[in-house]
């Protein structure tokens, strides 16, 4: 069992920088591969970006192409997403999730343990 804890969310003007943090508790990290995901008020959740076990591939939606990067340090069993330039539509709840495994998953079924959520806002 895998216990996910995201933080580091928070209200950001247009054009600032956020830093979440998802700490994991219960397995080591290193085996699994970890996801991002963000659901806005009204509508469905939707996929951010991947990153594979070793942390060594990474995948992103377009929409944050450029302006998010995702990584993993496994030593400390926490995964990160760096998101810069933020505008108002990236305005969500985003969790992070994990599956054991060795690709890439952009299907948030395919994973297994999800965090709580942290509330990002993007004021204009």
């Amino acid at each position: 069992q895998v216990q996910l804890v995201e933080s580091g969310g928070g209200l950001v003007q247009a054009g600032g920088s956020l830093r979440l943090s998802c700490t994991a508790s219960g397995r080591t990290f290193s085996s699994y591969a970890v996801g991002w995901f963000r659901q806005a008020p009204g509508k469905e959740r939707e996929f951010v970006a991947t990153i594979n076990w070793t942390g060594g591939s990474t995948y992103y939606v377009d929409s944050v192409k450029g302006r998010f990067t995702i990584s993993k340090d496994n030593t400390k069993n926490t995964a990160y997403l760096q998101m810069n330039s933020l505008k108002p539509e990236d305005t969500a709840v985003y969790y992070c999730a994990a599956v054991h495994g060795i690709y890439l998953y952009r299907d948030g079924h395919e994973y297994d343990y999800w965090g709580q959520g942290t509330q990002v806002t993007v004021s204009s």
